[in-house]
């Protein structure tokens, strides 16, 4: 699960695709040039992951052609160029020296030697090198362990012990929603448009048209629902996530996820709502957002609350968090049960719902918001991307679209509502012509890294709820910044995206434990600040490095995780660093060295991974156009008519899981726009 890319600054990755044929990426590589970038990634494909008895190598398998299918559609035309040229030279003497392969072919050296040139790049002093080997070795490992045989399972699952997705439910609910068709060029007329429809745009969506105001809805992803999904890795990501699983920040340091359907993060996310802490309201509130403290937020916290049907009655810990548990109350630290949004959850099928719920449980705006807002008349187009803001004399005009099939469609509206997520919904501020120097700057990401025991029982830590358990003992190291404690269903792309990969022994030995860990994710409330920037392409290029301080948090949170694990029972404990970074509690220099050997490997980008499922600030409320890019009502400060109700719109992290934020103050702002619209 994680970005891949090319040297320079490649944000794309490596869960894709059922169904992959023949690669057909005649745009990115040409006859001979073709062959060679075909060979070359065969054989960096068979060094990391080669054949054994009970499985084909990763060529056979079909990882090359799939890799180039997955550049073709989603790399932009300047990163296809970079990843052509660095692998049609990957098979020369020159590039092979240069790894500290002697002066012969890739493809001619042994498999030790080959697997040295590939830690020469991951070892390397340079981030770009390591970008790249991190690059493709998440690609190629995932991969190997998602793409079907011709049976349809993974020749993989069987020595893992993984049984693979559960498959399509036998007779699904019919879909609530039906879209409005767009089948040649169109214009539509409406009060608002709304871009997206995930926390921020569904909720919005329905506030506005209950108050009887005629919206659309315009979503850049498909329709799916309940009978869509089979519970496999491959087929979720490619159909239901940004850019197929595949975004990263510029230097590969963290790998971003987010929603790329019609619900967004809601369909995906592992259903954990926390409402906003006071704490953060309070801290909000003197960053100029006053109203994020008042009785009318909270109003609409209540009513997300409610419309979510958020409890705790589905939470009913699966074994591997049963054991995050015992490892916590051994020490006397926080443990609580998480609040859900769900109705009807069937832990038989729950923990593959990251890849769709299959049971229907999971509340996502799909199953509330949006249904509220169709049935109250919203039209809602899918597979139609915004391109731009139509901005007139300093307001909102509208929002010029373009379909997947190439349809262009024009929406004429009073008001625009944002809501494409923190990653889009500056880069369509930018090409609408917004130059509100805040677009795109103070992005927060919650960076998520691991830590993983391995235990003598058969865990399975793919089954039960995606996550029922959570503990704060470490959410305020310092002034509120810290982490919380959760896990999640560890499925063969996980594993392999997290895991250190310094052998092809090696990685297959860890892949092998799978049915045996418990992993704990760090979600760290950064203090650290990334950009968005925008390409000459109008394409959004996410940039961010964790400082110093935040390095001190994931440190500790580090050596909490180990200890949770170690009071578990655990017989060893390793990490997501790029080196095998682990420890056997009761022997050697135990939690300590762990942490000396985290230390030496390093925590930049390459060194050890981090992922964020949380992206949010990047066009924050404010009291000032100095340092916010909308006012504290969600309206940019340049364009009247234009709100942003998304992620983007928080003044700082907002140290829990963020959905139920989102929605409350999409809320909040919807029903106060639906005010001024309707006395307009």
């Amino acid at each position: 699960m994680a970005g891949w890319g090319t040297p320079a600054s490649v944000a794309l990755g490596a869960e894709d695709l059922a169904g992959v044929g023949p690669c057909r990426c005649d745009d990115l590589a040409m006859g001979s040039t073709q062959r060679r970038v075909r060979r070359a990634l065969a054989d960096i494909s068979d060094t990391f992951v080669p054949g054994s008895p009970d499985r084909p190598s990763a060529s056979r398998l079909g990882v090359p052609d799939a890799f180039l299918t997955v550049a073709a559609t989603e790399l932009r035309a300047a990163e296809r160029r970079q990843l052509e040229a660095l692998l049609s030279l990957w098979d020369t003497r020159v590039l092979t020296m240069a790894g500290g392969g002697g002066f012969r072919r890739f493809r001619d050296l042994s498999q030790e030697d080959r697997e040295a040139v590939l830690l020469s790049w991951c070892d390397s002093r340079l981030p770009q090198r390591r970008a790249v080997f991190q690059a493709l070795r998440k690609a190629i490992t995932s991969l190997a362990y998602m793409l079907p045989a011709s049976d349809g399972r993974n020749p993989a699952w069987d020595s893992i012990g993984y049984p693979g997705p559960p498959g399509r439910v036998a007779d699904p609910s019919p879909k609530e929603i039906q879209t409005h068709p767009v089948d040649r060029d169109t214009t539509l007329d409406c009060d608002v448009c709304v871009v997206g429809s995930g926390a921020g745009g569904g909720t919005a969506a329905a506030v506005l048209a209950d108050a009887g105001l005629d919206v659309v809805v315009v979503e850049a992803g498909d329709y799916l629902d309940d009978g869509d999904f089979d519970g496999s890795e491959l087929d979720g990501y490619a159909r239901l996530y940004l850019g197929a699983a595949a975004l990263a920040t510029a230097d590969q340091g963290v790998g971003l996820y987010a929603g790329s359907c019609l619900g967004g993060g809601t369909v995906v996310n592992f259903t954990t709502a926390f409402r906003t802490s006071d704490a953060i309201r309070a801290e909000w509130a003197s960053q100029g957002v006053p109203d994020l403290a008042s009785d009318d937020y909270t109003a609409s916290l209540d009513a997300v609350w409610d419309r979510l049907g958020v409890s705790t009655d589905h939470s009913r810990p699966s074994r591997r968090e049963q054991v995050m548990q015992q490892g916590l109350e051994a020490l006397g630290w926080h443990a609580d049960l998480m609040p859900r949004n769900v109705r009807g959850c069937d832990d038989a099928v729950c923990g593959f719902s990251p890849f769709g719920c299959l049971a229907g449980a999971k509340q996502s705006t799909t199953k509330t918001w949006l249904v509220d807002a169709w049935r109250r008349g919203a039209r809602i187009l899918v597979n139609t991307r915004a391109e731009r803001v139509v901005v007139e004399h300093g307001g909102a005009r509208g929002v010029r679209a373009r379909t997947s099939d190439g349809h262009e469609v024009t929406v004429r509206a009073r008001a625009v509502v944002v809501a494409a997520g923190a990653v889009h919904t500056p880069a369509l501020l930018r090409r609408s012509g917004l130059e509100n120097q805040n677009i795109g700057r103070h992005l927060r990401l919650h960076p998520v890294t691991g830590v993983a025991g391995v235990f003598e029982e058969e865990i399975r830590p793919w089954e039960g709820v995606m996550q029922a358990v959570y503990s704060d003992e470490l959410a305020d190291l310092h002034d509120g910044y810290g982490m919380k404690l959760e896990s999640a269903p560890f499925h063969p792309s996980v594993l392999a995206m997290y895991s250190p990969w310094r052998s092809a022994r090696q990685h297959q030995d860890l892949m092998g434990r799978l049915a045996h860990l418990v992993p704990i994710g760090l979600l760290l409330r950064d203090s650290s600040e990334g950009e968005v920037r925008t390409g000459r392409d109008g394409e959004p290029v996410v940039h961010y490095r964790l400082n110093d301080f935040d390095i001190g948090h994931v440190r500790t949170g580090l050596d909490g995780a180990a200890q949770v694990l170690e009071a578990a029972g655990a017989t060893s404990v390793f990490s997501a660093h790029k080196d095998w970074v682990t420890y056997e509690p009761g022997r050697g220099r135990g939690r300590r060295g762990f942490l000396e050997a985290a230390d030496r490997c390093g925590w930049g980008a390459g060194q050890c991974v981090f992922t964020s499922f949380h992206l949010m600030g990047s066009a924050r409320m404010g009291g000032s156009p100095s340092d916010s890019a909308c006012n504290p009502e969600g309206e940019t400060w340049e364009a009247r008519g234009v709100y942003v109700v998304d992620g983007s719109t928080f003044p700082s992290a907002s140290g829990v899981n963020p959905m139920i934020t989102i929605e409350a103050i999409a809320h909040l702002n919807a029903s106060r726009l639906a005010g001024v619209l309707a006395g307009s």
